[in-house]
């Protein structure tokens, strides 16, 4: 109130140096009902009145900050990724409390520049390191990446709410792919070191620290994992919705008031099975709500052990509409076999190269599990002929690694000269077969500093 008191239309300007106001703002709309904290929102993002501040305002500090400019005049994210992934959360609650069109079409355009043109495979996001910024289209360094724990802490908050507010399932695949690779990778398996940054590709120089003088990531980290229980579920007026796969209970109502229990089994995301046990408390008819991943092609249903009418779509709810029984059981079988990944060939640093995925965890190349050679002198051979084998790793808190084939460079890249004439060393020096081994990308760096890529040369070209 003191804020709104001193600041706003007819009053002093303001900018909001660090976009967070906007969504405290729009809980206590939420909770008083009261227009001003509303209002105020609206003119955060649409009415600054930059000619009437009282002291100079520096451009490019505007442009750091997110600020200056109207959201619903914005076409592309630039400045500071937690800044914008904040600022565009604020949004996103202000469209939901008020259906302004101009809002919608703008956080469209704003998440399909993001998930298009400048998201990592891991699901981080913000790839200079200027200004901890968002680039140009297809910017997307690997050894260079900012990608900062607090921007991928931004991308789930940002996506939550664009899935609540749409019910459409690649909102929860992108929370997902930020919250198993981009933001797990922040906090070491112990919970007691952190990166600030996290890149695809380290040289051996990289390690997570108990503290930074910037504090933000550390205690964000643990605010986000106290939160995660909150996004397993919710409810609609179709029925109950299951975002997340974990092992839990739900103990709650349907939105007409009847009583719930959910009973969940699994050991996601290291195996695919998932067992629901409802309890309705009576009778009822309503729809369950089952995301299918969209890395899930082939995902399998069935109802008290019998097959289904409707067909798993990956990228979508399977909606399971029918009267509910207490002992009702549902199962659901995700294929959880390791599989490649390419990019877009615009992402430079990146052609002619891979990432592994296996379920929703993406995997990296890491030096501590092969001392005999560099990681970067590692090929592997066509995708479609790798074979895996999976394993558990107890120095990794029981993680499922994949072990397989690949070529060594020889002789070594640092022994070949920089500039050849006429030569394709890649292609043409295939090396030896080697056994490699890789781990999922979020455990890196816990075994001490080493060398590790996520994206590996294929056949080598």
């Amino acid at each position: 109130d003191y804020v709104l008191s001193q600041f706003g239309p007819g009053k002093r300007q303001c900018y909001p140096g660090h976009p967070e106001i906007e969504m405290a703002l729009m809980e206590l709309y939420r909770t008083t009902g009261d227009r001003k904290y509303l209002d105020f929102v609206n003119y955060l993002y649409t009415a600054i009145d930059l000619d009437r501040m009282n002291e100079k305002v520096d451009k490019r500090h505007l442009l750091y900050t997110f600020s200056g400019l109207p959201f619903t005049n914005r076409v592309e994210l630039r400045s500071h990724a937690v800044r914008a992934m904040y600022a565009c959360c604020g949004a996103t609650d202000y469209y939901m409390e008020t259906g302004d069109a101009a809002f919608r079409n703008t956080l469209k355009l704003l998440w399909n520049d993001y998930t298009r043109y400048k998201c990592y495979v891991t699901g981080g996001v913000g790839s200079r390191y200027d200004g901890e910024a968002f680039g140009h289209p297809y910017e997307l360094p690997n050894e260079r990446a900012y990608t900062e724990t607090c921007a991928a802490i931004g991308s789930m908050m940002w996506n939550w709410r664009l899935l609540l507010a749409s019910g459409e399932a690649v909102y929860a695949d992108y929370l997902e792919r930020a919250l198993y690779n981009g933001f797990l990778s922040g906090v070491s398996l112990d919970g007691l070191t952190y990166f600030y940054r996290n890149p695809l590709t380290s040289l051996g120089d990289n390690e997570r620290k108990p503290w930074y003088n910037c504090t933000c990531c550390p205690p964000n980290v643990q605010r986000t994992i106290a939160s995660i229980p909150a996004l397993l579920y919710s409810t609609s007026a179709e029925g109950v919705w299951l975002h997340f796969y974990h092992a839990s209970t739900l103990n709650w109502h349907l939105e007409d008031g009847t009583p719930l229990l959910i009973r969940q089994k699994s050991a996601y995301p290291w195996k695919g099975q998932v067992e629901l046990a409802l309890e309705p408390g009576k009778e009822t008819s309503f729809a369950l709500m089952l995301r299918i991943p969209d890395w899930a092609d082939g995902a399998k249903v069935t109802v008290n052990g019998a097959g289904i009418p409707e067909k798993p779509q990956p990228g979508q709810y399977l909606e399971l509409k029918r009267v509910w029984h207490q002992g009702d059981r549902v199962q659901l079988e995700l294929p959880m076999g390791a599989q490649w990944v390419t990019s877009n060939p615009r992402a430079r640093e990146n052609q002619s190269s891979i990432a592994m995925q296996r379920g929703p965890l993406v995997y990296a190349l890491e030096g501590v599990d092969h001392p005999a050679f560099h990681v970067f002198d590692v090929f592997v051979p066509k995708p479609e002929k790798m074979i895996f084998r999976e394993s558990v790793n107890a120095a990794l808190g029981d993680a499922v690694v994949l072990t397989t084939q690949a070529g060594l460079y020889e002789p070594p890249l640092l022994d070949t000269p920089l500039y050849l004439y006429g030569s394709w060393p890649r292609k043409e020096r295939k090396g030896k077969a080697v056994e490699i081994t890789l781990i999922p990308y979020y455990a890196w760096a816990n075994r001490g500093a080493a060398e590790m890529q996520v994206w590996l040369p294929v056949d080598g070209r």
